[in-house]
């Protein structure tokens, strides 16, 4: 088992993505990484899984090196370049997370300089 752990480890957190989906899957082995992979990657099949996976990796990397507040702002301020206030608010209270993010969310919004 600490095998496998350290194996998984040392795929950091797409890793735990991959494995989270096969063992929601109901499948066993091969076909469990093949749908994992598909779903990921919808229409893109498993090809588009493992690019997503990747792209969780670099997002998982940005998170632990520089902080999800500051990842969280710099997003919000380029789309300012292309959107206008009230539409990422509108954006960001349909967000799926907890009302003090998304407060603190609003509150860069209305205080940032676009």
């Amino acid at each position: 088992m600490d095998f496998i752990i350290k194996k998984i480890a040392a795929l950091g957190i797409p890793g735990l993505v991959l494995v989270i989906i096969m063992a929601v899957s109901g499948l066993k082995g091969a076909a469990a990484l093949t749908f994992a992979l598909a779903a990921l990657g919808g229409p893109l099949g498993m090809l588009g899984g493992l690019g997503v996976l990747g792209i969780i990796g670099l997002i998982s990397h940005s998170f632990s090196k520089y902080g999800l507040e500051v990842v969280v702002k710099a997003v919000i301020r380029e789309n300012l370049k292309t959107k206008s206030k009230d539409e990422i608010i509108n954006e960001i209270e349909k967000y799926p997370i907890s009302k003090d993010m998304k407060l603190k969310m609003i509150d860069y919004v209305n205080n940032v300089d676009a």
